[in-house]
């Protein structure tokens, strides 16, 4: 479960870094539009890998 923390805390860390870049360069701006570029990279890696949990447990059960 540490993994699952370290990775929803850089989730929250991207997701602020792109407020503020939003707010003082605006969201359509380029750098703006990278970072969320980053930040639904580490989404969509995060939702595979509970996905991946999810089956295993499936297979686990008796």
């Amino acid at each position: 479960m540490d993994k699952d923390a370290d990775i929803l805390s850089t989730i929250e860390e991207q997701r602020n870094k792109l407020v503020t870049i939003g707010l003082i360069y605006g969201l359509s701006s380029p750098i703006a539009v990278k970072k969320s570029q980053e930040l639904d990279k580490l989404l969509n890696f995060y939702d595979q890998i509970r996905h991946e949990n999810e089956r295993v447990q499936e297979l686990e059960k008796p």
